[in-house]
C-alpha cells in the first residue's frame, strides 16, 4: 500500500486499535449476538486476528455524520488509505455521491433490524477506484444496555470495476 510508506502496518495496527479502544470487543460480540456466529469461526476476535482477517472489516460510530473508527488492512487496502486518513473520514465518502442515497437507507434498515447479511453496493476507494462488494454483512453495535454505538461491516467479495 504505498499510500501508508510514512506510517508501518505495525504502527496503522497499534493507532487503530489504540482509537477503537474497547469498541472492537463490542463490534465481534454484537456481531456475534445479532447473527448468532462468531465474527471469527476460528477463536476470539482478539485486535490482532481481527487486523489480519481475511475478510474487510469496517467500523463507523454514531454521530449524525459518521467516522470510521476502525478499519482492518484488508479495509485499509481496498480503499486505499492509511490508517489515519480513515480515522477522519465520514463513513458516507466510501460510496460514490449517487449511491450515498441508497447507502443512507440501507444503515436505516440495518438500525431497525439489528444486521443484513448479504449485502451488495458499490463503493469507491480514496484514490476514486470503484468496486462492487457483495455478500456483505452490517450490522449495529449495541452493547449490553441496548445503546447504539454505531455500525460495522464485514465482506470477503468485491470486483473492482474500473
Amino acid at each position: 500500500m504505498k499510500q501508508a510508506a510514512a506510517m508501518s502496518e505495525s504502527e496503522q495496527e497499534r493507532l487503530l486499535s489504540a482509537n477503537a479502544d474497547g469498541r472492537l470487543a463490542l463490534v465481534a460480540d454484537s456481531f456475534a449476538r445479532l447473527t448468532g456466529r462468531p465474527l471469527l469461526a476460528d477463536g476470539p476476535a482478539t485486535p490482532r486476528r481481527l487486523w489480519i482477517a481475511p475478510f474487510v472489516l469496517l467500523a463507523h460510530d454514531a454521530a449524525p455524520d459518521p467516522v470510521f473508527f476502525y478499519g482492518n488492512r484488508r479495509a485499509l487496502d481496498l480503499f486505499e488509505m492509511t490508517a489515519d486518513q480513515l480515522l477522519r473520514t465520514p463513513s458516507r465518502l466510501s460510496a460514490e455521491p449517487d449511491e450515498r442515497e441508497a447507502r443512507a437507507r440501507l444503515l436505516d434498515e440495518v438500525g431497525r433490524q439489528g444486521f443484513i447479511a448479504n449485502y451488495a453496493g458499490v463503493r469507491v476507494s480514496a484514490t476514486g477506484r470503484r468496486f462492487r462488494i457483495e455478500q456483505a454483512t452490517v450490522w449495529n453495535l449495541i452493547d449490553a444496555e441496548g445503546r447504539r454505538h454505531g455500525q460495522a461491516a464485514a465482506f470477503s467479495d468485491w470486483t473492482r470495476l474500473d
